[in-house]
């Protein structure tokens, strides 16, 4: 995004202190509609669908979060088998407060599984020793290997900011009971006792490192664009009830108004929840730092690319800027194939104009030579073979 203006609705700009974007005149504006504990609603204007899709997509997948990724059980007595307990353990909500200071596993120089660089290590050590009733193991349960104890974090208020999230890799309790999720349940005489590794990661991996639970859009509440048809028995009006929330955003159509076709949605209304890792408002603003690089590593490749003097896996601009294959060569629709001198249709391109000044056969579709070098035109000839079975 080339810049964007942030609003809370409250006259107050959090980022007055120059931690914002270049704005321009008609960059995306954003606006904080409604801020709550876990929940987020904004609405980004001046922008484009594929934009305003792409950064909820970002938000859903490419925002890096913290969660188990190795369990090690060393007793487990319960009822549930080992890897339903190590399945939970993966899905419980941990602190992604400082995460960039984490390093990627795969990316670590000084281990070759994990230290402290790249990981944090909870242990969990629970055993119903007298109690006739069952007791309940809960994520409350998991400390930190660097703390000799461990207070669930109250995540209550209504005013959550990153400075008030436990330490990296706590476990998230938010309920009203500050337990968490529940784990296991143990009777008399079953233990349990475990060593959890978390590490960085994003929800492409695995949606455990997910940061939302979950976040969307709307556009054209009106639906004045004509992007939706309703279903209905007698009148649309009366059993399609007027949108409440985001349709006082933007004026309502007028009875005989001409429909625009070249209209496009210029403005979206997004809900986000969160799942306790971060605050929304943290998880919006990662989302578009997320995109931004996406963008970025993008750029840097196709100013490369304008040097036809400089080889990279792109090919250069003298041949057109064409995409790369994984084969290094140029496209399978130009002069050369993916695989060598020629085009898949022969020495001509599909549409029958010479490549690279050859003189070839014609595609398939124009007679003389076909994809699978038999005549275009020969009657009984097989794609793969010069005769039928």
């Amino acid at each position: 995004m080339n810049g964007y203006e942030y609003s809370n609705g409250y006259g107050h700009d959090p980022y007055a202190n120059g931690d914002t974007l270049d704005l321009s005149d008609d960059g995306p504006r954003v606006t904080i509609r409604t801020l709550a504990r876990n929940t987020i609603d904004f609405s980004i204007r001046n922008t484009s669908l594929a934009l305003a899709n792409s950064l909820r997509r970002a938000i859903l997948a490419e925002i890096p979060t913290i969660a188990i990724d190795l369990v090690t059980i060393t007793t487990n007595t319960s009822v549930l088998a080992d890897e339903f307990i190590a399945h939970r353990l993966g899905l419980v909500p941990l602190s992604a407060k400082d995460v960039d200071k984490l390093q990627y596993s795969r990316d670590c120089d000084n281990c070759t599984d994990y230290c402290e660089n790249c990981s944090v290590v909870l242990t969990l050590d629970v055993e119903n020793r007298t109690s006739d009733e069952h007791i309940h193991v809960f994520a409350k349960d998991l400390f930190l290997s660097s703390q000799s104890g461990y207070r669930p974090h109250n995540t209550l208020h209504n005013s959550a900011t990153t400075d008030d999230l436990p330490e990296m890799g706590s476990p998230i309790c938010s309920d009203e009971d500050r337990n968490g999720p529940l784990i296991c349940k143990l009777r008399k005489g079953q233990a349990l006792k475990i060593k959890a590794v978390a590490k960085k990661g994003i929800a492409i991996e695995h949606a455990k490192w997910a940061p939302t639970a979950a976040v969307g859009f709307e556009y054209d509440p009106w639906n004045k664009l004509r992007h939706t048809q309703y279903w209905y028995e007698v009148d649309a009006k009366e059993e399609w009830p007027a949108p409440e929330k985001n349709g006082q955003m933007e004026a309502p159509p007028q009875e005989g108004e001409p429909f625009d076709y070249n209209a496009e949605p210029r403005a979206f209304y997004y809900n986000l929840e969160s799942i306790g890792t971060m605050p929304p408002d943290a998880i919006f603003h990662n989302g578009i730092k997320v995109l931004q690089q996406k963008l970025a590593s993008v750029m840097t490749v196709l100013k490369e690319t304008s040097d036809p003097t400089q080889p990279n896996e792109f090919d250069n601009a003298a041949r057109g800027g064409q995409s790369p294959d994984m084969n290094g060569m140029g496209t399978a629709y130009g002069g050369q194939s993916a695989y060598g001198g020629r085009s898949a249709y022969g020495g001509r391109s599909a549409y029958g104009g010479p490549v690279g000044g050859e003189i070839g056969g014609m595609t398939p579709g124009y007679g003389g030579q076909s994809a699978y070098g038999q005549g275009g035109m020969t009657p009984g000839a097989m794609p793969y073979g010069s005769r039928g079975y």
